[in-house]
């Protein structure tokens, strides 16, 4: 890391020298707390050493016995001038330069530390910075951009616009606390789309300005991926350990999604028919809503819910083994499956391979979701029919995920037997089929279904009773007038 020659040491080749310390912030973007699902009315901070830092181009190591490595895309300021007990306005004037840092943390690790972060974010390179520093008098600090790139797609994109404590602030609150520095570096938080990278993934973080003169940049520090060899000594200390809340943060799960399903509204869906809400959709515009190509394992069982969304790419080998193992997108959706959801699952038709078996319908049944819902097959069929989870595919098969699907994301727009989903959407199946309702028109949708099919039950008795079809179905003036009779009177 150093060169002899000029005793120049290279991790930190793009600050001005050693940092004497490196403040963290915890939650600092809105979209990053939302996804958390908590937001914190003050900041809060950790501390990571100095030789946890690496410069653009280097590696870092996944520790042996380890899963749940994560990148976090970062602004890091550099303090230029010393500062303490400044006022807000003033802040921004003892920041000298901004740059890219990416704040690795091991979650395996997280519990552990209890808060601290001393082991699950000061390993050695878990702190690239740089590569090139932008001058903060040149910038503003509440138009920074920061984005992130894993293998090449963007997975971070926000700006300081979206921070839930102003750069500035952060500065005067540190301040009051303990001196700052020449040289010390405060790296201010991650947006939402921070997840987990594993040996032989590329990450990429990049700092601009781009509405400021040139829309000056720090250009794109890279870092990568490899797998550590030394395992951790249990007469040592604790050794890492992971669980389901550790992997669903790590992996960036949301945090609890609103619905429009109100417990009045829900039941009003249980005893609408699915073609009389098709009908009622197509009145209104909206005729490529019903997900083709799927047939119910419990025709008798209504399915009501909001859309959580899962997506499939088409199988190849080697997106399979970087996003096929592990705590893979699949797992995710149904560890975070919220109650009342259905898991709607893009397979693109593809009937090929299973896209669930029985364990993974078990443990949505257990989390309360709806049903499930697939363009693709279903393994274990029998058995995942036994569960008694309401569930919508195209038939059995046989063979495991990996043979026809790479799992990919989930919470995004899908497309699935034919229409698309967006997660939220409200979904209603029943024998004659599922049906996709946008939430904003869900309330008039059933509401028009109800008074059609009540209107349609009335028609039935009279044509039941010996009356002809002809201006009774659709009513004329004198029918229309019999019914509302009939209506008023109940």
């Amino acid at each position: 890391m150093t060169d002899e020659s000029t005793g120049t040491d290279h991790r930190f080749s793009a600050l001005p020298g050693r940092p004497g310390k490196i403040i963290a912030v915890h939650l600092s973007y809105a979209s990053r707390a939302d996804q958390r699902g908590r937001r914190p009315s003050d900041p809060s901070y950790f501390l990571k050493p100095s030789s946890s830092v690496a410069a653009s181009g280097g590696t870092v190591e996944r520790p042996h016995g380890t899963e749940l490595l994560a990148f976090e895309g970062e602004v890091a300021l550099v303090i230029g001038t010393t500062a303490r007990h400044v006022p807000v306005e003033h802040a921004w004037e003892h920041v000298a330069w901004v740059t890219a840092a990416n704040d690795l943390g091991l979650y395996d690790l997280r519990a552990n530390d209890k808060g601290s972060n001393v082991r699950s974010k000061g390993g050695d390179g878990f702190t690239p910075i740089g590569p090139e520093l932008l001058d903060a008098r040149a910038v503003r600090p509440d138009a920074l951009r920061v984005r992130a790139w894993v293998n090449g797609e963007l997975r971070q994109d926000d700006t300081t616009a979206g921070l839930l404590f102003p750069l500035p602030r952060l500065v005067a609150d540190l301040s009051q606390h303990l001196t700052l520095e020449p040289g010390d570096v405060i790296l201010t938080g991650t947006p939402a789309g921070s997840s987990v990278v594993v040996p032989g993934d590329v990450v990429e973080v990049e700092v601009d300005a781009p509405d400021a003169p040139g829309a000056p940049t720090s250009g794109r520090l890279v870092t990568t991926v490899t797998q550590g060899e030394h395992p951790f000594d249990d007469a040592l200390g604790s050794l890492p350990a992971v669980d389901d809340v550790q992997r669903a943060e790590a992996w960036g799960a949301p945090s609890p999604r609103s619905s429009v399903l109100t417990p009045e509204l829900r039941a009003k869906l249980l005893r609408a028919p699915v073609a009389a809400l098709s009908a009622q959709l197509r009145k209104r515009g909206l005729d490529e809503v019903t997900i083709d190509g799927v047939l119910p394992m419990h025709p008798s069982a209504t399915l009501v819910g909001t859309a959580r969304t899962l997506r499939f790419l088409p199988g190849r080998e080697d997106l399979f083994a970087r996003h096929g193992g592990g705590y893979n997108a699949q797992k995710r959706a149904f560890d975070t499956v919220e109650p009342g959801e259905v898991l709607v699952i893009s397979a693109r038709g593809e009937t090929g391979s299973g896209t669930l078996g029985d364990i993974l319908a078990l443990r949505a049944h257990a989390q309360g979701a709806a049903g499930i819902v697939t363009d693709g097959g279903v393994r274990d069929h029998d058995a995942v029919a036994a569960v008694g989870i309401p569930v919508y595919s195209a038939g059995a098969h046989p063979a495991v995920l990996g043979r026809r699907h790479v799992p990919w994301d989930l919470d995004v727009a899908i497309a699935c037997g034919g229409t698309t989903v967006e997660p939220g959407d409200v979904v209603v199946g029943d024998r004659d089929g599922v049906v996709v309702i946008p939430p904003a028109l869900v309330e008039e949708v059933v509401d028009a279904a109800l008074a059609q099919e009540e209107e349609d039950g009335w028609i039935a008795e009279q044509v039941a009773a010996g009356h002809p079809i002809e201006g009774l179905f659709p009513m004329n003036p004198q029918w229309r007038s019999r019914y509302d009779a009939w209506r008023a009177s109940r």
